[in-house]
């Protein structure tokens, strides 16, 4: 688990040892209980300082599929600070994108998605219609296979890890922060996995109030969420959002 002060997250519980995994456990120090719990969904928020706002942070994934230009272009077009979670998946298909990314390092702060987008959930239930990694060790494969190719293609090594659907087995969360990450969780939904209307997107963004940690989608320029992204954040900045990255501002999980 970070040890930075900037991250304030809850103490993790004492876990009961899964005989399927002891090897992970040796090498860890994470153990795993027996029964598979109901993954969770964390929060997280911008923690309020001595003064002043605390601004908006705008975290975007790109799971699978393509860029959304109509979003990016608005980003560097406003000027407007973001946290990428891109997965190795995408970064094979996107390469021109992501030496753009790597570009503007005043705009844009690259973290982990994983390797193949696969939900860090033990057991065989799928999630929102995909296969979960299953098992303790499958889960530390996506992690480390997505910050392996990130760092790789030149970005500078991942501190925040947000799974695929953003749902998590309990067990799994201390596994992600043994192996030197914080769980991105997030306040506000934009896009419900781009699935939104654009005017919907648009709407939800717009709400985005002081403190939030909004999520949304960059990568799915056939959807008509982007473009409710995009003018959504248009207008945040024309009312006068401060936006804001995860590694400006200190963070506090719910």
């Amino acid at each position: 688990m970070p040890t930075d002060k900037r991250f304030a997250f809850p103490t993790r519980r004492t876990l009961l040892l899964h005989t399927s995994a002891l090897a992970l456990t040796a090498v860890t120090g994470v153990a795993f209980a027996e029964k598979n719990d109901k993954p969770l969904e964390p929060g997280l928020r911008i923690a309020a300082g001595d003064s002043g706002p605390r601004g908006i942070a705008i975290t975007l994934d790109a799971c699978s599929g393509g860029i959304d230009h109509r979003i990016l272009d608005v980003l560097i077009a406003e000027h407007i600070p973001v946290t990428l979670f891109v997965t190795a998946r995408w970064l094979a298909a996107n390469p021109d994108t992501f030496a753009q990314f790597l570009a503007h390092p005043d705009l844009f702060q690259i973290e982990n998605h994983g390797a193949e987008h696969i939900p860090p959930v033990l057991g065989t239930e799928k999630v929102y219609g995909i296969t979960p990694a299953g098992t303790p060790q499958a889960i530390a494969d996506e992690v480390s296979g997505g910050e392996a190719a990130l760092m790789a293609a030149g970005a500078p090594r991942p501190r925040w890890y947000r799974g695929a659907t953003a749902l998590y087995s309990p067990d799994a969360i201390p596994l992600i922060q043994s192996l030197g990450y914080a769980i991105a969780g997030f306040s506000l939904n934009a896009d419900y996995g781009a699935s939104a209307s654009a005017d919907t997107a648009e709407q939800r963004i717009r709400s985005a109030r002081d403190g939030d940690v909004v999520i949304a989608h960059i990568n799915q320029p056939t959807r008509a969420a982007g473009e409710g992204i995009a003018r959504g954040l248009v207008a945040l900045k024309r009312a006068g959002a401060h936006f804001v990255r995860l590694d400006a501002v200190t963070l506090i999980g719910e």
